[in-house]
């Protein structure tokens, strides 16, 4: 069994009480609607988000129908910035399959995203608690402001190792977060213990995106469902080329910052950027940050007593920054 169904298998009944609500939540009448939702349950990916929510509750208390509210809405809230994301990043590929845009059409991918999203709000609502819903409607709008954030650094050519963390802290970590918190308050949790989680997924959620960020240089991992490269292809500076041209000659530096400035994103000036950012030590850079950042979201629940929620809280952390895919 692998470590993400082992994870699994210890909300096995919990992650089946989500499924069941996020698919009933997704049922319409709309015919264009029930084909985008249908494409998009069929690759629901690892549901991480979904089971942050689970274990946070389980670790505060037992999970129970607000709980579930809170997970399906965020994971719509979810889904409906990836709807968006392919849109604004003109990707034609999402989790190894085709994204909504690329089979449809941007007009259609847009409004499918804004639906999801007012879906994401009517289920929060559901919570009955002022708190989830207001979190979760700021988190719309933290996830726009990281998008916009990407932007403007991707052409400001910013290689300032805060402004990354800004960004994915915004777009990734907040998600995160707030998943965390919303199981917590779903339980009744104490205002100290809610803030803890919310710390956790904060955490993990930094050393997620590294992860996924350190991807885009490995050649040997292909089945991320994203082409090696995707991020630079699109004009991204993440976390290991920031170390690589911040550890760089100036004559160095030129010829990485002028291939950014022209957007010449040829395969051979990707292959030259992929290796320039491991003769200069980026990726080794990335992962000791990726393990400072896990091992902290770990170390902010240490004090929670032992429990089968909180060994696979530690084991969906640790698995974040060891996965091949």
């Amino acid at each position: 069994m692998s470590a993400i169904e082992e994870i699994k298998n210890s909300i096995k009944e919990e992650l089946n009480a989500f499924n069941a609500e996020f698919d009933k939540t997704l049922k319409t009448n709309n015919d264009t609607l029930q084909a985008v939702h249908k494409h998009i349950a069929a690759n629901k990916g690892k549901q991480i988000r979904p089971m942050l929510v689970l274990l946070s509750a389980k670790m505060n208390g037992k999970p129970n129908i607000k709980t579930m509210h809170a997970a399906t809405a965020l994971e719509m809230l979810h889904t409906a910035s990836l709807v968006h994301d392919d849109i604004v990043d003109e990707s034609t590929m999402r989790r190894g399959q085709q994204s909504v845009n690329a089979i449809w059409d941007n007009k259609v991918a847009v409004l499918v995203g804004d639906y999801l999203l007012s879906q994401a709000l009517n289920t929060a609502i559901e919570t009955d608690s002022l708190q989830i819903l207001r979190q979760i409607t700021e988190l719309g709008k933290e996830l726009s402001e990281g998008e916009l954030l990407q932007i403007e650094n991707t052409s400001n050519q910013n290689t300032v190792e805060q402004k990354y963390i800004d960004v994915i802290s915004k777009k990734t970590a907040k998600l995160f977060s707030v998943c965390t918190a919303s199981g917590a308050l779903s339980t009744g949790a104490n205002q100290k213990d809610v803030e803890t989680m919310r710390q956790t997924g904060l955490l993990y959620g930094i050393a997620f995106q590294i992860r996924d960020d350190i991807f885009d240089y490995t050649s040997s991992l292909k089945n991320i469902g994203k082409p090696v490269g995707n991020d630079i292809r699109e004009g991204k500076i993440t976390l290991p080329l920031i170390y690589a041209i911040n550890n760089a000659t100036e004559a160095e530096k030129q010829v990485v910052m002028t291939i950014f400035k022209e957007k010449d994103f040829t395969q051979d000036n990707i292959d030259e950027l992929i290796n320039f950012t491991v003769n200069k030590g980026g990726i080794e850079y990335a992962q000791q940050r990726m393990k400072h950042y896990s091992n902290k979201a770990i170390e902010t629940i240490s004090h929670y007593p032992d429990s089968t929620a909180k060994d696979a809280m530690v084991k969906l952390i640790t698995y974040s920054t060891e996965r091949t895919n």
